[in-house]
């Protein structure tokens, strides 16, 4: 697809900000909309395994440092590829599957070997010298091959330290690898978690006090809305 192709369909792209998100109002026939977050909103290109990721007015800066930390990615298969980018747009792989947060919702069981490839992932980012950062379950896909992509690195570039994928796998590893933890939970049941999180009683329980730094962090990053 060549460049005068892209922004006719970037341009196609209509937006409108939301309290929670973005709607789009219109856009071509050719693009279906897959997903929509707090900087932007993607469609995959129909007859392609591709999608466009783009960035309304005001976020275009997002646009720019994103595409800057998947050109340092590129040689790592747990990070989709990128292959064009512009003031506000990116052009990806489309990453079929299920993320591991609706895994969760849906009961689609996902192992320690997932959580270790996406450790893995991580790794490499930070031998690039980047700062993995805002790190949740929404942001982890489960391909139908049985192997995890990450998606959404823009954050990969902050100063701060962030604990919370540390925090993530704790809590995995307390009750979702035991054995007596269903595949399946109800988002009643993780948004009660979130809640005990807030009042800081799931690290009182857990026997979990000095790992957890902030309060709602799993509330923020493991349940995130998207």
């Amino acid at each position: 697809m060549d460049p005068g192709e892209i922004s006719v369909l970037v341009a196609s792209i209509s937006i409108r900000e939301e309290k929670h998100g973005f709607t789009i109002i219109s856009m071509s026939p050719a693009l279906t909309l897959i997903g929509s977050g707090r900087s932007a909103v993607v469609c995959k290109i129909r007859s392609t395994n591709r999608v466009i990721k783009v960035f309304p007015s005001g976020y275009e800066h997002i646009a720019r440092e994103e595409a800057t930390v998947y050109e340092q990615l590129q040689d790592c298969a747990l990070f989709p590829e990128l292959y064009a980018s512009g003031a506000n747009y990116l052009v990806l792989d489309y990453i079929d599957g299920v993320t591991l947060y609706d895994c969760l919702v849906q009961g689609i069981p996902f192992t320690k070997k997932h959580i270790d490839e996406a450790d893995q992932a991580f790794a490499y980012a930070k031998r690039q010298g980047l700062n993995p950062a805002d790190i949740h379950l929404r942001n982890i896909i489960l391909t139908p091959a049985n192997t995890i992509k990450v998606i959404d690195v823009a954050r990969f570039k902050q100063e701060e330290y962030d604990q919370q994928w540390e925090d993530i796998k704790f809590y995995l590893h307390s009750i979702y690898f035991k054995r007596y933890c269903p595949n399946r939970i109800p988002i009643l049941v993780l948004r009660s978690i979130a809640t005990l999180y807030k009042n800081k009683l799931t690290s009182r329980l857990l026997g979990r006090r000095k790992h957890v730094r902030k309060t709602g962090l799993i509330a923020n990053s493991m349940w995130k809305k998207p």
